[in-house]
């Protein structure tokens, strides 16, 4: 056993996501390019985004490289901060996991220069592995270098992944080539992820993972990219999901139903905000700094039921 497996045999683990949008939604970060310069440009926001997520109850700090990698870094011409961005986001995220005491992981993202063929494949796994050496020199855990992966697919709206498999295919594949966690993240809500986690958990042996995107999708749209809003023509994905977003109860309700299927390795993906993340850890059972801050409806000016809220008040509260 390995620390990450060691940790999850004996209580679940939380990794929260999420920083992409939610540094977009701060003005430090471009949607559409989606590409996080905000390491080089605005570190102390990331350093902050990660003490506010394990505040909220996250075990992981997860280094800030999702497209990070050399083929998006192209596409917006910007390929000489590919080594700098990821050796800074790997170093940030190292800083705030030493001074947290929580778990250090890197981060490989999808790519867009993936095809189901063999040119392209040799492609990406040459810039994976450049990211996984800078990885491995930050201390993080990646199973190629004999250290402990997580390894999580992204179902698209036919229910298979863009290579083609099914996702019981694909983790067990993943877990037959030695992923010590294999599920899924990203683009499915809990509503539509949680039915396929169902069915994963029952074919591969090794822990599952489990992290949605805290938005309400449904069976009719089951990713956020299909998520349709009809009081507007444009497509909401990805700067106006704001009408789609769950509830901090509705992730609470999520992470219980995980739990019980099984899954230990539990986050919110992208979207997620740290009042998610807290009520993910919770639902676990867990009390983190930031549930000091847990609502108490009990005091409030008119909807309160404490002695010290006068009864005119509470009279008023019919009328908000």
């Amino acid at each position: 056993m390995n620390v990450l497996t060691e940790r999850l045999a004996a209580d679940a683990l939380i990794c929260a996501e999420g920083y992409l949008f939610e540094c977009e939604r701060r003005g430090y970060l471009q949607a559409g390019a989606f590409v996080p310069e905000v390491v080089l440009e605005h570190p102390e926001v990331v350093a902050e985004l990660h003490r506010e997520f394990v505040h909220a109850g996250s075990d992981v700090v997860e280094a800030f490289t999702y497209y990070g990698h050399r083929g998006k870094l192209r596409v917006i011409g910007k390929e000489d901060v590919l080594e700098p961005l990821n050796r800074r986001a790997l170093e940030i995220a190292s800083e705030v996991a030493r001074e947290t005491g929580t778990l250090l992981a890197g981060n490989l993202s999808n790519t867009n220069v993936f095809q189901p063929d063999a040119a392209t494949r040799r492609e990406v796994r040459g810039m994976f592995a450049e990211q996984v050496g800078w990885a491995v020199e930050a201390g993080v855990d990646i199973k190629e270098a004999g250290l402990p992966a997580v390894v999580t697919f992204t179902v698209n709206r036919t229910g298979h992944l863009r290579s083609g498999e099914s996702p019981e295919e694909a983790c067990q594949q993943a877990e037959a080539g030695g992923a010590d966690v294999v599920g899924l993240n990203c683009a499915r809500g809990p509503a539509s992820m949680l039915p396929i986690i169902e069915r994963i958990r029952g074919v591969v042996g090794c822990q599952v993972a489990a992290l949605p995107v805290p938005y309400r999708t449904s069976q009719e749209h089951p990713t956020m990219q299909s998520l349709a809003d009809p009081t507007r023509p444009e497509r909401p994905f990805p700067t106006a999901l704001d009408p789609f977003t769950c509830t901090r109860y509705e992730i609470g309700d999520f992470a219980r139903a995980a739990k019980e299927l099984g899954v230990a390795y539990l986050g919110v993906c992208c979207g997620a905000g740290p009042h998610h993340v807290r009520a993910l850890a919770e639902a676990l059972g867990r009390t983190p700094p930031a549930s000091r801050y847990a609502a108490d409806m009990s005091l409030h000016s008119y909807l309160g039921s404490d002695p010290a809220i006068s009864e005119a008040n509470r009279d008023y509260a019919r009328d908000l």
